[in-house]
């Protein structure tokens, strides 16, 4: 039951002294948030800093350990499976950045989906359209309601996943960065519909890196830092450079970059011209040996994409890779292994590794002729090659048969980039290798990755907690609209490298 608890001020969503501890790391601190009708809020802070755990609790999915969540001056409580129908029926609908909606399905399908109108007991699919249509209208989405789903844009699918949740006159809605991976020219449309979706008086959360947007349609922020609110600040009044402040906090100054960048040796790796519609346009760069190069992105801005493109995991336009000199206008994943590139993807446990497999088998399955004759494999050279990499990549396991999806993260991490070591990778394309992993992880990471850089072996290294990028990178590249817009030699400041990376410009 929905408890009927009121007070006299009736914002449309507050927490008051909210605390959430999950094991070894305290999420949300003593939080005060407050939404007002009509309200744009920009959440702010790097990763880790609670945005999304203070969004779970809004809707639902959650509970606090400690404190109240109230919604349209009605208190949320109950048992923790009814909490979310609390909250929708008390008006918060949330857009995640992964889209929930079914290619196979029609627009009004989709947009009705779980709430059909009835008529005899039968589907009013008549009906569907016009309620369909008219949530679209209210958004100013012009997308005709019988069209598959499949056959939309990135754009319009957005766009249909946020008039999905105008049904049922909503209170608060939450954009969880929904342009990410979206064209500057398709964002116009999403930034219109959240304009309109305020000035029906409908409170919007917005959560985005992209201080250009996020000037240009919210009235306020919310910057969060270690659980706690760092900040609550009018955005017409307040710069970038005191947002990253608010962002950063003390920890800043405690940020050790490279103290002197690699020199520029041979180039090993090269990007030329290279085109993937649509978030790379013009990408040219230099990988030098014994280089670790960084590179800096929003979410969306194409990190990931331009490491597939280059390792032969995606096709591209135009454009050419050059390895060693030779040039390759169209990657081929094996080949490029062959050649002497590593890569490991972002989604560690999804494509990096084989859960079930023993570290041994993880490790040596890169170069499998290494360690058998004839088709047999040599389970002792098997042995002492995997426990060489455990040893000098410090993996803590029971053994080098142990599976590796009883590790850690922080080790299976380790397991998946020393493959590379012992395939004798010369260059290394990481993504996101200290996703997911603890301190003590990361910074074992940081010095496997410098000690192969001074082997001669060249890194590419993508991350998107920022401020970590100058702890290992001699150079860093910014990649926004398309192209490296900025470059970075070490020691790099991590106010400028975030000031940078939010810039307008």
């Amino acid at each position: 039951m929905i408890t009927t608890e009121r007070r006299d001020e009736l914002p449309v969503a507050e927490i008051t002294a909210g605390n959430k501890r999950y094991p070894g790391v305290v999420a949300l601190d003593n939080v005060n948030f407050r939404l007002c009708k009509g309200e744009v809020r920009a959440l702010l802070g790097k990763n880790g800093a609670g945005k999304s755990t203070l969004i779970r609790m809004l809707t639902g999915s959650e509970f606090l350990d400690s404190g109240d969540v109230w919604l349209a001056g009605t208190r949320l409580r109950g048992s923790d499976a009814s909490l979310t129908r609390q909250a929708s029926e008390l008006g918060v609908r949330a857009v995640y950045q992964e889209l929930s909606l079914v290619d196979g399905l029609t627009v009004a399908e989709n947009l009705c989906l779980g709430h059909w109108p009835r008529r005899n007991g039968m589907i009013d699919r008549q009906q569907m359209v016009l309620r369909a249509a008219a949530s679209l209208k209210a958004l100013g989405v012009v997308v005709d309601p019988n069209e598959l789903v499949g056959n939309l844009s990135p754009a319009e699918k957005q766009l249909v996943e946020i008039a999905r949740v105008m049904q049922g006159k909503p209170g608060v809605v939450i954009l969880d960065e929904p342009t990410s991976s979206l064209a500057n020219a398709e964002v116009e449309l999403v930034i219109e519909a959240v304009k309109k979706m305020s000035a029906l008086g409908i409170a919007v959360i917005y959560v985005s890196h992209r201080m250009e947007e996020i000037r240009r349609i919210a009235t306020s922020a919310t910057i969060m830092r270690d659980g706690q609110i760092a900040g609550d600040v009018q955005i017409g009044n307040t710069s970038t450079q005191h947002i990253v402040a608010l962002m950063l906090g003390r920890d800043a100054e405690e940020y050790q970059s490279v103290a002197e960048g690699a020199g520029s040796g041979q180039p090993v790796l090269e990007v030329r011209g290279l085109r993937r519609s649509p978030q790379l346009k013009d990408i040219t760069m230099t990988l030098h040996r014994g280089e670790v190069l960084g590179i800096a992105g929003l979410l969306g801005a194409g990190r990931s994409e331009l490491l597939k493109s280059i390792v032969g995991l995606a096709a591209f336009e135009a454009g050419d890779i050059v390895i060693n000199g030779e040039a390759i206008s169209r990657p081929d994943y094996s080949q490029m292994l062959q050649r002497g590139v590593g890569y490991t993807p972002e989604n560690r446990k999804e494509a990096g590794i084989i859960p079930l497999l023993g570290v041994n088998e993880n490790t040596v399955i890169t170069n499998r002729k290494f360690v058998s004759s004839r088709g047999v494999l040599n389970w002792g050279r098997i042995r002492s090659l995997t426990e060489g990499i455990m040893q000098r990549m410090s993996v803590k396991a029971a053994s080098s048969e142990t599976a590796i999806g009883t590790l850690s993260g922080g080790n299976q991490q380790k397991v998946v980039i020393g493959r590379w070591v012992y395939a004798g990778s010369q260059i290394l394309l990481l993504d996101e290798p200290t996703r997911g992993v603890d301190i003590e992880a990361k910074q074992q990471i940081y010095r496997i990755v410098r000690d192969l850089a001074r082997e001669g072996k060249s890194v590419l290294f993508i991350s998107s907690e920022v401020e970590e990028l100058p702890l290992v990178c001699d150079r860093i590249l910014l990649l926004q609209h398309g192209t490296f817009s900025r470059e970075f030699h070490s020691p790099v400041s991590v106010d400028a490298l975030m000031s940078a990376l939010l810039s307008t410009h």
